[in-house]
């Protein structure tokens, strides 16, 4: 099969390889740049486990293409901080204990950050509405909700 050459900005950094067209981002991202903080759960998007931002918005990685990305700017849990220096989505999400096997939690952590940005979450309904394409199996969602209300009120939205 013949690769295409795609060029991505990952996390800050950019990264130039030859890909199969019919390779998945989730696969590119863990096989080829050896991120493997974006999981893999259902592979047909619908857990959310595998979401990462594409220029600003959050997407499936498993319902995305690599070559489709070529040129985009791509935000994974990678690039939200690490284990000396959490992010302050993250941080939140520890402080309310907003996760407990992990597996969901990047998924979380990147939908969380492109709903701080984008929308309004004026309520704890629209925190659940919003959270609604991601499914966590362990937590029953309290925390994760109560996680994402004290960003929200940190950010101002929240009455």
């Amino acid at each position: 099969m013949t690769e295409i050459a795609i060029t991505v900005n990952v996390n800050g950094l950019s990264y130039t390889r030859s890909i199969e067209p019919r390779l998945l981002l989730s696969d590119f991202l863990r096989q080829e740049l050896g991120l493997t903080g974006t999981h893999v759960g259902c592979e047909h998007g619908v857990c959310g486990a595998c979401t990462v931002i594409l220029d600003g918005r959050s997407a499936r990685s498993c319902l995305t293409l690599a070559v489709q990305t070529d040129g985009m700017q791509i935000e994974t849990i990678e690039g939200q901080g690490d284990v000396e220096n959490l992010g302050r989505v993250q941080e939140a999400f520890r402080q309310h204990h907003g996760l407990q096997c992990g597996f969901c939690t990047p998924g979380f952590i990147m939908a969380v950050t492109d709903l701080l940005r984008h929308h309004p979450l004026e309520n704890d309904d629209q925190i659940r509405e919003a959270l609604s394409g991601n499914i966590c199996r362990c937590t029953g969602y309290e925390n994760i909700v109560d996680a994402v209300r004290e960003l929200a009120k940190e950010r101002g939205s929240l009455k």
